[in-house]
């Protein structure tokens, strides 16, 4: 989903083969973002845009009262089975999709509210119930959720807010008769009761506030770079022909030390992969989930109970704060293209926010000051960026000598490099070397959304403009200046995604069996953009790791960085996942540069064997030897006469990883020995064929020991985890992140199994671990240190001599 849906970007192909060869020709020529744009809008026929437009009732993110009765009565099937956090992601599908007029919207914030009063989510619980009113709660149902509301405050320690609350609710009962007898009994037992607990917490001791954590005391002072915002004072920001812009330490950096902490200029959460919540059936309105109900649309926090915006279906947020911030930076003008932007893409969506968040003002000033417009050179940095290639002189500083010190690109005028529009603007496009077709479709792509545009107000572009202008030259069929100058930008930004866009992820847990041990795995959240970080050359041995915390990136060293050494970032391509000529095949395909690090030239100069190749092999069934050779496999070993073809073999992996899929889908449903079953006979047969250090092998190992755990089998657990875990030594090394997340899941196997001396030595082993690459703050360290803590406060007799 980051470029378009496949059946626009299939539309576009057919419309680009049935192009004139002149116009394939014209368009293959270096024009500039501005001329090829401008000759795509005569492209743009309506029969495309009418296609377009039955393409996107897909995903249509209007407002809808029958699906929000839908949405609310799930929700209150999950309510009553108690799947409190099933039940709060239906209702706030429900308040997404009612009108701020509708009477359902109060009682869908009140049912929520009391989903969460049930997860203990005291203050989000408050939150939903203060809306409720806001919207016309009916006066009938006011003392039961004026009641919530009590608990809550108490549970909070706000004991004169709860005796305000007593208060009005025995003022309700007392002035409406159309309760029940019953019922007006059940409410007086209860506010006895709250009164009760209210008169004890009065009376208990306030307790201290926690002492801070050693980690928090000993955290070391970020010290941010004089001349490189959002970087540490140990980089400098350097530039030659050869690597082009990059970044050097100016000190020795340890391992786990910040080198940036960047807040992305702008980001786009990725529909990514819907889940099906547990029990769900397939029905006219989608009770799937996606990163859009799982996290903020705004700053990417993951999300409880959202806010939604009030125009749209689609946008989702934490507060009303970041509703608020959206809707006056971008979403005042998104909101009504929601549908489109879905169906274009992530990127697509992405250079429109860009140019919504830049304003006019900006854009105008970037293209006036762009010395060479969107042209560039095209020498090939080590890393993947090529620069025009060179450093900008429109703004020098002079030196002793008295000449102007030419500045490197998208620095300002005093030479500092920050995380702004104009560094942005200022990020390579790479213009001439993607395909003809390819800034075809980015063009279409960006014209559809521009022609949008004419019936929508345009706030933020039209700020700092020097006169009010109608959206289309009257009589004429040409953009207005505004529009031609978003267009321009929208597509000078789509091209520069492909090689400067980050992807934001995240671990993302999911409970197996009662929840004792954690299954986990890295999901795409959002795409985003980071100016600093994007000086970053690849490396496919790369000295840096980088985590998010919602709209943030940190770069942490992963191992020594000397003084003035370059410090590296990995663009995907890894030495620990693939060999040196796939990994320089991926990176040529999307960044347009030959890998030169010292990882590929030691695998290819000297002729090393492909590291991927030797650990993903296929192995003799009778002596466990490789098996060699192109479509038809020989062993290796000399001994054995065994034969067997390519294609046989690739069969039987693809039927074992369908069969351990089957097994995890087993272990979701709590049917632990179904799956210990079904996964002890993929076992066997990956020993028939496959090596013993196969990535599938580790999975099904992995399988295994959450299949055990789940049983409180904690031995057998470990066992399988531990023989997990040498693959993922052999596949990523000891000091890896992935190591650090598989030593976690061991240590709560062994905290659980009691097993103490072997838990305190594996609990010290992954923090060590998870503190270089997602740093001492991470919710996996503090988890670790309060095991530690719990393993120590065991008695004498448990713990190890």
């Amino acid at each position: 989903m980051e470029l378009p849906v496949g059946t626009w970007e299939a539309y576009v192909h057919r419309k680009w083969a049935s192009l004139d060869a002149s116009l394939k020709e014209t368009l293959s020529q270096t024009l500039s973002l501005r001329d090829t744009f401008l000759l795509c809008c005569t492209l743009l026929q309506p029969k495309d845009e009418e296609f377009l437009h039955r393409l996107t009732a897909s995903n249509w993110v209007g407002k809808d009262q029958k699906a929000a009765l839908f949405y609310k009565e799930e929700g209150n099937k999950r309510f009553q089975k108690k799947e409190y956090k099933a039940a709060i992601l239906l209702y706030s599908k429900a308040v997404s999709h009612v009108r701020l007029d509708s009477p359902e919207t109060s009682l869908c914030y009140a049912n929520r509210s009391a989903a969460l009063f049930h997860l203990g989510q005291f203050e989000d619980c408050l939150e939903d119930i203060e809306r409720a009113q806001a919207q016309g709660y009916p006066d009938r149902l006011q003392p039961k959720i004026l009641l919530r509301k009590t608990e809550c405050l108490l549970l909070l320690g706000r004991e004169q807010e709860a005796a305000g609350a007593i208060s009005e609710v025995e003022s309700k009962l007392a002035t409406d008769q159309s309760l029940m007898s019953t019922t007006h009994q059940t409410l007086l037992r209860k506010i006895s009761q709250l009164k009760v607990k209210a008169r004890e917490k009065a009376r208990s001791p306030e307790s201290a506030p926690e002492a801070l954590s050693k980690n928090q005391k000993d955290l070391k002072v970020w010290e941010e770079n004089g001349k490189i915002s959002s970087a540490s004072s140990s980089v400098s920001l350097n530039f030659d022909s050869c690597r082009g812009r990059h970044l050097v330490a100016t000190k020795d950096i340890l391992p786990g030390e910040t080198v940036v902490k960047e807040e992305a200029f702008v980001s786009v959460l990725s529909p990514g992969k819907s889940l099906w919540l547990q029990d769900s059936v397939e029905t006219t309105w989608d009770t799937r989930v996606s990163n859009g109900d799982l996290h903020c649309h705004h700053c990417l926090k993951q999300l409880l109970a959202s806010v939604p915006c009030e125009g749209c279906s689609y946008a989702k947020y934490c507060s009303q704060k970041c509703a608020r911030l959206a809707w006056e930076r971008y979403h005042r003008t998104e909101c009504s293209l929601g549908a489109l932007l879905l169906t274009l893409g992530v990127f697509s969506h992405l250079a429109f926010r860009t140019a919504l968040v830049a304003g006019f003002a900006e854009l105008s000033s970037s293209v006036k000051q762009s010395p060479g417009g969107d042209k560039e050179g095209h020498k090939t940095e080590a890393g993947g960026k090529s620069l025009s290639e060179t450093p900008n002189s429109r703004a020098g500083r002079e030196t002793l000598s008295g000449k102007a010190e030419p500045l490197i690109p998208g620095c300002d005028d005093n030479g500092q490099y920050q995380s702004s529009y104009w560094a942005v603007f200022n990020l390579l496009t790479h213009a001439a070397k993607h395909s003809p077709e390819h800034k075809f479709l980015c063009s279409l792509s960006v014209v559809a959304i521009c022609k949008k545009l004419p019936g929508a107000e345009l706030p933020t572009l039209s700020q700092g403009s020097c006169e009010s202008q109608p959206r289309h030259m009257e009589g004429s069929a040409e953009l207005s200046p505004e529009l031609m100058l978003l267009g321009e930008a929208m597509l000078r930004h789509m091209l520069q995604l492909q090689c400067n866009a980050q992807a934001v992820t995240v671990i993302r847990e999911s409970e197996a069996g009662d929840g004792t041990v954690a299954e986990s795995e890295q999901v795409r959240l959002a795409t985003a953009l980071f100016p600093v970080i994007s000086l970053l050359n690849h490396s496919c041995n790369p000295n840096t790791s980088l985590t998010f915390s919602g709209t943030t990136a940190a770069v942490r060293a992963s191992r020594p960085i000397l003084r003035g050494q370059e410090i590296f970032h990995c663009y995907g391509p890894h030495r620990c996942r693939m060999g040196a000529a796939e990994r320089q095949r991926l990176l040529f395909c999307q960044y347009f540069f030959e890998c030169r690090c010292q990882a590929c030239l030691d695998e290819l100069g000297l002729g090393v064997r492909e590291a991927a190749a030797t650990r993903d092999v296929f192995c003799c069934s009778s002596c466990r030897a490789s098996m060699q050779g192109e479509d038809m496999l020989r062993c290796s070993s000399g001994v054995c006469t065994l034969l067997v073809g390519r294609d046989c073999l690739l069969r039987r992996l693809r039927d074992l990883r369908l069969q351990v899929r089957t097994a995890r889908g087993f272990l979701k449903k709590k049917k632990s020995d179904q799956a210990i079953e079904l996964l002890m006979r993929c076992q066997m047969d990956a020993e028939n064929f496959l090596s013993a250090e196969h990535v599938l092998v580790g999975e099904i190992e992995d399988c295994l020991a959450q299949s055990y755990a789940t049983l409180g089998k904690w031995q057998e657990a470990a066992g399988h985890l531990r023989r997990s875990i040498q693959i993922v030594e052999v596949h990523h090394g000891l000091s890896s992140v992935e190591m650090g997340h598989e030593l976690f899941k061991l240590a709560q196997i062994l905290f659980n199994g009691f097993a103490v001396s072997e838990a305190l030595c594996t609990i010290q082993s992954a923090e060590k671990v998870l503190s270089v690459h997602c740093g001492p703050q991470s919710a996996e360290v503090q988890e670790l240190q309060e095991m530690r803590a719990c393993l120590l406060e065991l008695p004498g007799s448990l713990l190890p001599d």
